[in-house]
């Protein structure tokens, strides 16, 4: 089975008291066992996401990529907010309940990614979360999860009624509780973050987090300081796991540096 080849792309960004310079890379399988792929993949400054698409023939195919088409064109404008991305999602609906392939109840799809508001005084890293796609953050040596799954499983888990080893095998694991689809609009969960350097971003569909632990996942980071290197290489340590599902990876670089004149009346 070939594998799609990534490459890494580079931004710098003038910030008030410096300068923050991003690299990214992006890239999207199958899986060892899907006919199709129903993963689309959002990497366009400065907006980064996931989607992945449930229903149908090729229902989650159409929902997948008609909200991703709908934050590209957001992403183009380069006016991304709560707000904006609220309105690409009603209007993502919209397309996904008039495409006649792509009425079933079950269709939908997750969106998850990052974004980089330049808005206030300071520039700040803006989660967003429908579904059980992620978004990791490597910060400080360690790697967190940032966004909640919207899951069956992990409602069990904030109920205490399972733990997270049991989860990882319980016969509800693709049952998902939020989705953009043809029958409601949602809204994304949204989580603020200051921008740091040495930042490292991961967004990815559960047919990553289906193969790879956590730890594989900082496992990679580690080895890996180039973003194409790391999401081959986690691709690749997923296919070799089983593949069951179409697996999508974004890796985010960020490194800050500071004018000395700012540095020096800190």
């Amino acid at each position: 089975m070939s594998v799609p080849e990534s490459a890494t792309q580079t931004r710098t960004v003038a910030l008030r008291d410096g300068t923050l310079e991003l690299q990214w890379s992006e890239i999207t399988h199958r899986g060892r066992r899907r006919d199709a792929n129903q993963d689309a993949v959002l990497a366009a400054f400065p907006l980064f996401v996931v989607a992945d698409g449930m229903g149908g023939h090729i229902g989650g195919e159409i929902a997948s990529a008609s909200t991703v088409d709908r934050l590209k064109a957001v992403a183009a404008k380069g006016d991304v907010s709560p707000k904006t991305i609220e309105k690409a999602l009603a209007r993502a609906v919209t397309d996904i309940a008039a495409h006649p392939e792509a009425t079933d109840e079950g269709t939908g799809t997750t969106v998850t990614g990052v974004f980089l508001d330049l808005t206030g005084d300071e520039p700040t890293w803006v989660t967003l979360n429908v579904g059980d796609s992620r978004v990791y953050l490597y910060r400080d040596g360690g790697l967190a999860q940032v966004t909640t799954d919207h899951s069956v499983v992990q409602e069990l888990i904030a109920a205490g009624r399972l733990s997270p080893e049991e989860a990882e095998n319980h016969p509800y694991g693709n049952v998902i509780t939020r989705a953009v689809g043809p029958s409601e609009g949602v809204s994304p969960d949204y989580v603020r973050l200051e921008v740091i350097d040495g930042d490292r971003f991961v967004i990815c569909s559960d047919g990553l987090t289906k193969e790879l632990t956590d730890y594989g996942i900082l496992h990679f980071l580690l080895q890996h300081d180039d973003p194409t290197e790391a999401v081959d290489d986690m691709l690749e340590a997923a296919l070799e796991n089983g593949g069951r599902d179409n697996v999508s990876i974004i890796v985010v670089n960020a490194r800050r540096t500071f004018d000395d004149a700012s540095t020096a009346t800190d």
